[in-house]
């Protein structure tokens, strides 16, 4: 049988004394100790699920939908811009070579300062060439001498020859001398004439006005036709070359399809300029020419436009980017660049619906504008696209919808 519990003690202690006359009841004590187990498990759960441990009945609550920025398709009329890489060069680079060979005995100019047409850049030594010129005149100073010599021969001994007094072939012999120092006097002529040509050249000159660059040759060098001195470029207007593709071209050509509506458009383009370090140019240039041909190895084709240069400060070898209005898109449908994103060469917006649930669609997109990209195909004017916040959303969730500011929705 079972004995109180002990106050005293820490412990819990149990005791089974049977004696010899309760030995009918053993069985009956047995029950009545599992019984009392099993009420003791049942107790010990029923305050472990009260406490909230192990309840799975109890469900998580859900998550608020997630917030995003949204910003309204716009239709609207688009000038088109286009942009590309160029590279500066002069109107005119002329080339600064001598045309005969010496010594080089003097430089004339500042490097790198203007310099007109005809100005002497750099001396030859001209003493051979002076005396070529001197011997030049001295054959030339002998043929005249012979040549009046054969004249006098000439008038003596016509009246001779028609009285029979001396052979005919003697008075032909004296004319065929006459005829004979005449070339000599025009050939000695000629050479005096050259003689005087290569002791100009000794001064060698700007072919053009323009800006001079460092002098390749140096006093005492020998410099002959294949040597370069220089160079001179004429740099007000300056040229700014760039490439564009065949596809854009065709383009063109298909919205001017004839001569004159393609010239009265090149005449109509401005073109800004924007320098190496990002800012703008301030002069407008105007297209200038289009290259006879498509380049095969690139598929392109190369344009050229004209920028006041008054001051000089574009320079050949610059490099820059020339950007202008291609054309007028009408009705084009426009949102900003971060509303779209590309896969795999597929480009996706997330568009929510009056229903406040996103839905993802596939677009086709067109030229760039400023902060905003045009539309081809995939959108109708008015709808909301996520600009903010398109990483958070997936096709039929819900959303929580703020209006994007301006300058969100453009950067």
């Amino acid at each position: 049988m079972w004995h109180q519990w002990n106050t005293s003690k820490p412990a819990v202690r149990f005791s089974t004394n049977v004696g010899s006359a309760n030995k009918g009841n053993g069985s009956s004590n047995c029950r009545n100790f599992a019984t009392t187990l099993c009420v003791l498990g049942c107790v010990v759960f029923t305050l472990l699920s009260s406490s909230g441990c192990g309840n799975k009945n109890v469900s998580a609550a859900a998550p608020p939908p997630p917030s995003v920025q949204v910003a309204e398709v716009v239709q609207r009329d688009v000038p088109v811009y286009h942009e590309w890489i160029a590279t500066l060069d002069g109107y005119v680079n002329a080339i600064i070579q001598p045309q005969v060979s010496g010594y080089l005995i003097k430089q004339n100019y500042r490097e790198g300062a203007l310099v007109r047409k005809n100005d002497v850049l750099f001396k030859i030594d001209p003493r051979p060439f002076q005396a070529v010129l001197d011997q030049a005149k001295a054959q030339l100073a002998q043929a005249e001498a012979q040549l009046g010599k054969t004249q006098l021969d000439v008038q003596r001994d016509t009246p001779l020859a028609k009285e029979k007094a001396i052979a005919q072939s003697q008075l032909d012999n004296d004319i065929q001398a006459n005829l004979a120092a005449k070339a000599t006097v025009q050939a000695d002529k000629a050479a005096i004439e050259q003689a005087e040509i290569n002791l100009e050249f000794t001064n060698v000159r700007s072919l053009i006005d323009g800006v001079a660059g460092i002098a390749t040759g140096q006093v005492g060098n020998l410099v002959g036709p294949q040597t370069v001195l220089t160079t001179v470029s004429e740099l007000d207007p300056i040229k700014a070359y760039f490439v564009a593709s065949e596809q854009q071209y065709l383009a063109f050509v298909q919205r001017n399809p004839t001569a004159a509506a393609r010239e009265k458009t090149e005449r109509q383009l401005v073109l800004e300029l924007i320098l190496a370090d990002g800012s703008t140019y301030p002069k407008k240039g105007s297209f200038f020419a289009a290259d006879r041909h498509v380049d095969v190895q690139t598929g392109a084709i190369r344009l050229a436009g004209l920028f006041p240069n008054p001051d000089n400060v574009l320079r050949p070898g610059q490099y820059g980017r020339v950007r202008f209005v291609s054309y007028i898109r009408p009705g084009a449908l426009l949102i900003p660049q971060k509303a779209v994103t590309e896969l795999q060469g597929m480009y996706q917006v997330a568009v929510v619906g009056s229903d406040g649930k996103v839905s993802v669609r596939t677009v086709k997109v067109g030229e760039l504008t400023g902060p905003m990209w045009i539309i081809e195909q995939g959108l109708k004017p008015g709808e909301r696209v996520v600009v903010e916040g398109v990483q958070k959303v997936r096709d039929g969730m819900p959303v929580k919808v703020t209006s994007a500011t301006a300058s969100a929705a453009g950067n």
